[in-house]
């Protein structure tokens, strides 16, 4: 178990220095960053917490805490997922309000253009 948990801090310490690194060359926005420092963080914390995941088996009843731990970083990562869809949801809506608006634009442009 010990060996598990160890792997998974070192994943979520790659997962730090590599949205860090990101950041600093600007391939990432600081806004869309947050969300996968916060998942790095929180997996980190988890992977540390033996005790609190035993804990947390038990008063699930599962045998097994690494199921638990499993199971919460899924939790996390489908939700930095589902940010992300919303956020490209929104930006389609976005470049589609745009794309209308600069047709009506151009419409206009032409038609006076052409009345002049």
């Amino acid at each position: 178990m010990i060996s598990l948990l160890d792997v998974l801090t070192i994943l979520g310490a790659v997962l730090l220095l590599v949205v860090l690194r990101a950041i600093r060359r600007e391939h990432i926005r600081v806004e869309h960053s947050v969300s996968w420092l916060a998942a790095a963080a929180v997996l980190i914390l988890l992977s540390r917490s033996g005790a609190m995941l035993e804990k947390a088996a038990a008063a699930l009843k599962i045998q097994e805490p690494l199921l638990v731990l499993l199971v919460l970083i899924l939790i996390v990562f489908l939700g930095v997922f589902y940010r992300f869809s919303r956020i490209v949801s929104e930006l389609k809506d976005m470049n589609i309000t745009l794309t209308q608006r600069v047709a009506i634009l151009e419409f206009l442009l032409r038609e006076k253009n052409g009345q002049a």
